[in-house]
């Protein structure tokens, strides 16, 4: 008898480790999406005619000799990229103004006719050796909004597009993305050179037949736009993904520039029916483009820090982009502050600490799926709950009690994105207690929490629309990064600083020396009433860590200022309170500024709240000596406000005014106009 058990034995012990596959739950990526989703984290470089124009949508009318860049080394650029950690730079090729970085046969609105390289360069040709020198994939934002070209708004334009597509996507070897952007002549903004048509932008660039010029020329690049079709926006240029961010979307009920999508498709659906994955987006600075006097306004530390686990640890991957500079390098704050990023990613998960613990499952699939699977950092093996199985947890058991603060944990997203919601417990000896839940997890989902000691961490699926499949876990213990002050002000000119730690001491200079621990120490509201420059630092008293110092233009106070209109809430249009606006019924803001001042310029805050309706787009401002005879200084346009709906600032010629009047020519829901807060830029006559 035991001859036939023998066999018996060892077939049945080959079944146990060799179970049966998850089926996929669709929609699943692609070969060239699952590419896409190994890079994670990339950099965006908008460099163009903008640059040399100071703004952040050209009209189109700019000349190629203004284009001109002194020591221009796109080496530089791969170099910083790299030591970032990055893996790939996406180049803006053409922007809306039609300048093209390349020597186009279409048009002669490129460096072909530029003084920069006598005519002769190809910067694309150069970032493309750049990339290869440094082991970097190269990828190309092509506009197809064109405020240039006579033919905009016509057929024949389109011709013309995919013309120059051919060019970009046939001459500099092989493309990781096409970023196609949705700002188009179909918005209402106008003013370009060659700008007088509307386009329908459901129908006009025919996407369909564009989508398969790009994939005949580059088909393992991904296709980046607002509905794809393989890589989406994801609905906001801070950067962030959302608490509950699925790789599914509704795809055929999305088309580019679509009002509602932020609000409704950008987030990605649980039933959505195309994977269409999001891609965050965010600049290092305020606008996109370079603007000297945003050298001192490049993001913190603890900003970027914020922005790396809102979307990689979102499900996202974060395409930060470096303003490059009017010489034709990423500027030395931006390459300081993005390296900073760099090494602070590295300290904080430089040691997993999931790796010395003992990890269970109260369910799995067993065989070749077992738990242990979540911690051997191979991307083809994972933890099956079992076939019919929604929910189940995995426990982690440390050999003694551990103080973490960060949980990273991915799916096994080729088989499809399954977990609906889970949570994260603890246990440091007294029983199990909630640390964390969550909705999605997808490709990664970072969880940070404050300091825990644990002896036993939980992992628990509370539901998901198949039977969870998780690759990988990591645990992690940050070190602490002091964040810096936030700066309120008050109509008065009164100045509170505050920090979210306890412990923190703040520290501050007005003399334009930088802060330290010898420095002033603020412990009161300041009163400042003339124009300076206050710089301020945080130092947690128990590790001597410092933040970063922060720099403010502190402004003269708006105490005897006075909006001239009946409704009281007007006044929140100059309250210094970034939360509040008013909303104009004659679309324009009086300010008394109750003397005579010289002024540079203006500043305008758009509505700061999720729906910021009447957000101006285009404006009118004047001076006046007696609030009745009027003259214009400054008209123009507040370019991609929607999208990055952050201060505006607008310099004009020097001049004396005792009233200001800001005037909306228009706005970007046709609503009346909103003013958060008004502002001047006063001249040095004034600081003495």
């Amino acid at each position: 008898m035991k001859k036939y058990l023998l066999p018996i034995f060892l077939l049945l012990a080959c079944q146990a480790k060799e179970s049966s596959a998850p089926e996929p739950v669709l929609p699943i990526p692609s070969e060239r999406q699952l590419a896409w989703h190994e890079l994670e984290y990339y950099g965006f470089v908008h460099f163009n005619m903008n640059t040399f124009s100071d703004m952040e949508w050209g009209m189109g009318d700019e000349k190629p000799s203004q284009f001109d860049p002194s020591e221009l080394d796109t080496r530089q650029w791969a170099r910083i990229v790299k030591d970032a950690g990055m893996k790939g730079i996406i180049i803006t090729a053409k922007h809306h103004d039609g300048f093209c970085l390349w020597p186009s046969a279409y048009t002669e609105h490129s460096v072909k006719n530029s003084p920069w390289r006598d005519g002769k360069g190809d910067l694309i040709q150069e970032l493309k050796e750049a990339c290869d020198e440094y082991g970097l994939k190269m990828g190309i934002y092509y506009s197809p909004w064109d405020r240039n070209h006579a033919d905009y708004g016509k057929p024949e334009y389109i011709t013309y597009m995919r013309n120059q597509l051919t060019e970009l996507l046939s001459n500099y070897g092989d493309i990781f993305e096409v970023w196609f952007d949705g700002a188009n002549g179909g918005d209402g903004y106008y003013g370009g050179a060659n700008e007088t048509r509307r386009v329908d932008k459901k129908t006009y660039y025919d996407w369909e037949n564009t989508f398969a010029l790009v994939r005949e020329l580059q088909p393992n690049a991904v296709i980046f736009g607002d509905a794809g079709p393989d890589v989406r926006w994801v609905g906001n240029e801070n950067g962030y993904a959302y608490e509950t961010t699925w790789s599914n979307l509704l795809r055929d009920s999305v088309y580019a520039g679509m009002p509602e999508y932020a609000d409704v498709y950008a987030s990605g659906q649980e039933n959505g029916t195309h994977w269409v994955p999001a891609e965050a987006d965010v600049s290092i600075r305020p606008g996109w483009y370079y603007h000297e006097y945003e050298d001192h306004k490049v993001k913190t530390l603890a900003q970027l820090l914020d922005i790396y686990y809102k979307s990689i640890g979102r499900n996202a991957s974060l395409l930060i982009n470096f303003p490059v500079d009017r010489r034709g390098l990423i500027h030395e704050k931006d390459e300081q502050q993005i390296l900073k990023l760099a090494e602070k990613i590295k300290e904080d998960f430089r040691d997993d600490l999931a790796k010395g613990t003992k990890v269970k499952a109260n369910k799995e699939r067993g065989g070749q799926y077992a738990a242990k699977n979540v911690l051997d950092k191979n991307p083809e093996t994972y933890w099956a709950a079992g076939e019919g199985v929604i929910q189940g947890h995995l426990t982690f058991e440390f050999d003694q009690p551990t103080w973490i603060n960060r949980f990273m944990v991915r799916e096994y997203f080729p088989l499809g994105q399954r977990v609906r919601k889970f949570s994260l417990e603890g246990d440091s000896g007294n029983g199990w207690n909630l640390i964390a839940e969550g909705t999605t997890i997808g490709a990664k989902r970072i969880l940070r929490f404050e300091d825990i000691e644990v002896k036993k961490l939980r992992l628990n699926i509370l539901d998901a629309k198949s039977e969870p499949l998780i690759m990988e876990v990591g645990i992690f213990d940050a070190p602490k990064l002091v964040t810096e002050p936030v700066l309120k002000r008050k109509k008065s000119g009164e100045i509170t600083l505050e920090v979210p730690e306890d412990g923190v001491d703040i520290f501050y200079t007005i003399d334009d020396t930088t802060p330290d621990g010898t420095s002033l120490r603020y412990e009161e509201a300041l009163v400042l009433d003339a124009p300076l420059t206050l710089q301020v630092l945080a130092i947690d008293q128990s590790s001597g860590r410092k933040s970063e110092v922060l720099r403010f233009q502190i402004e003269r106070p708006k105490a005897e200022w006075l909006v001239l209109h009946e409704n009281q809430d007007a006044e929140k249009a100059i309250d210094e309170n970034p939360d509040t606006f008013w909303q104009s019924d004659n679309d324009e803001l009086i300010v008394d500024l109750g003397e005579e001042l010289t002024l540079e310029g203006f500043t305008y805050l758009p509505p700061q709240n999720r729906y910021m309706k009447g957000i101006i787009s285009r404006y009118g401002f004047a001076v006046s000596s007696d609030g009745k005879k009027w003259r214009e200084v400054a008209l123009g346009e507040f370019s991609n406000i929607k999208n990055n709906p952050v201060e505006q600032r607008v310099s004009f010629s020097t001049t004396k005014a005792k009233y200001i009047r800001l005037r909306a020519m228009q706005t970007v829901d046709g609503g009346p106009a909103a003013f958060a807060e008004l502002g001047v830029i006063t001249g040095e006559g004034d600081k003495d």
